[in-house]
């Protein structure tokens, strides 16, 4: 389900406005995250640490309203819930798009998960079949501890979906961390809604929540 904004009271109408018709509305930051808590609670319960970082990353991006946001028809809608888009590789080195529902409950999640990725295995589609603008696009990239990254566009389609992506687990002074690259569309988020998204996946990083 999903709402209509009235942009008459929407409290960033001339941001919306001014930023909707940019030749690349899309800004984004890379920041490093300690998820030492989850991946030791990961390696304990013997659970995949992937797709246990994208369940409270995805529970985080359900909690910042900016982020349920997208302009369809050049209007601006919330949805209820925000479903999860990522990329899983085969063995061959190549990789699908999966389509995952968002659930409160991990292992109902996982189990999706696990199905999820078992179709992309043993196909060599890249997209499913029900794809839609209701979701974030995840990506991971655990080869590398990258301190910025740019995505493919196509200008010509109206792509109002955040990008997250995932870097590879690095050891410092503060513990395990991971970088995470955040992407959105500036006509609906600013600084501050990306900066609201990343104490929230700290903390459910943190508390294990």
């Amino acid at each position: 389900m999903k709402k209509h904004i009235n942009l008459d009271n929407y409290d960033r109408k001339e941001q919306f406005k001014f930023f909707k018709g940019f030749e690349e509305p899309f800004f984004g930051l890379t920041t490093h995250l300690n998820c030492e808590n989850i991946y030791n609670y990961c390696k304990k319960k013997k659970i995949p640490f992937f797709a246990y970082y994208l369940y409270q990353t995805n529970k985080a991006v359900n909690q910042v309203n900016n982020f349920r946001q997208r302009i369809i028809n050049d209007q601006i809608y919330q949805f209820d819930v925000i479903h999860i888009s990522t990329t899983i590789a085969r063995k061959n080195k190549t990789f699908g798009f999966s389509y995952l529902k968002h659930s409160e409950h991990f292992n109902e999640f996982l189990d999706q998960f696990v199905k999820e990725r078992k179709r992309i295995e043993n196909s060599d589609l890249l997209m499913p079949a029900n794809m839609d603008e209701q979701v974030i696009h995840y990506s991971a990239i655990p080869w590398i501890n990258f301190s910025s990254i740019s995505h493919a566009r196509k200008f010509s389609i109206n792509d109002t979906c955040p990008k997250i992506t995932f870097g590879k687990i690095h050891k410092s002074k503060e513990g395990l961390m991971m970088p995470v690259s955040i992407h959105a569309h500036h006509a609906l988020v600013d600084g501050y809604h990306i900066g609201q998204l990343v104490q929230i996946i700290q903390n459910n990083f943190n508390n294990n929540e």
